[in-house]
């Protein structure tokens, strides 16, 4: 598998709000972990949007691939530096339901468009399906940083300075996605005391605009 450079994985899986001078595009990329459940050797790599296939859907076209026994169980966990968009949340959801032998965990950097509220739909498809997905904090920094990093040159920064600031500024993060989460629930609340005629929830009790 080639591997990041340091530098590459210090630009795409920035997740400060905004990017400092000298500005430059943060990009989609995906790493992949597929573990099988037997204790083989897991298999790595990492997939970028080429073209007009995001990175998602290489990423099922790429295990698609692989000819998996499905017989067996495997573990597959994928490190975004962008969360998918709604297109690519629906054909994960489908993928994952189509092949049981898969168990998918995603783990996004930052929140792409979250504001929108189609892509918040397509970030509650996926919490609501069998492929959670999460916001990278240091754990998930760490395993990116160690299995997907080439070493050998020295960065041009403190690896542990720069895996603590990921994590620092990804707490904010996921307090926005458990607000996302949080509005579903609220969502689920309201129509329940609706189908039991007990009357609209009033809009003040409401923390759907909390953001």
């Amino acid at each position: 598998m080639a591997l990041l450079t340091a530098k590459t994985f210090s630009l795409q899986f920035n997740n400060k709000r905004r990017v400092n001078k000298p500005y430059y595009p943060r990009k989609a990329l995906l790493c992949y972990q597929l573990t099988p459940q037997n204790g083989s050797t897991p298999t790595r790599g990492h997939l970028k949007n080429k073209k007009e296939d995001h990175a998602e859907i290489r990423f099922i076209n790429k295990i698609k691939s692989m000819g998996l026994d499905e017989t067996q169980c495997y573990q597959v966990t994928c490190y975004l530096t962008w969360s998918p968009c709604p297109s690519c949340a629906g054909e994960l959801v489908d993928f994952i339901k189509a092949h049981r032998h898969l168990n998918l965990r995603i783990f996004a950097s930052r929140l792409y468009y979250h504001w929108r509220p189609n892509y918040q739909e397509g970030l509650l498809l996926l919490c609501g399906s069998q492929v959670p997905v999460e916001v990278m904090g240091l754990p998930e920094f760490t395993d990116c940083w160690e299995n997907f990093v080439d070493h050998k040159e020295p960065p041009s920064f403190n690896p542990s300075e720069k895996l603590e600031e990921l994590d620092k500024n990804s707490q904010a993060i996921k307090r926005r996605l458990e607000r996302i989460k949080q509005s579903r629930s609220v969502d689920v609340l309201e129509n329940g005391l609706r189908s039991l005629q007990l009357g609209p929830v009033t809009p003040s009790s409401s923390i759907r605009n909390s953001r």
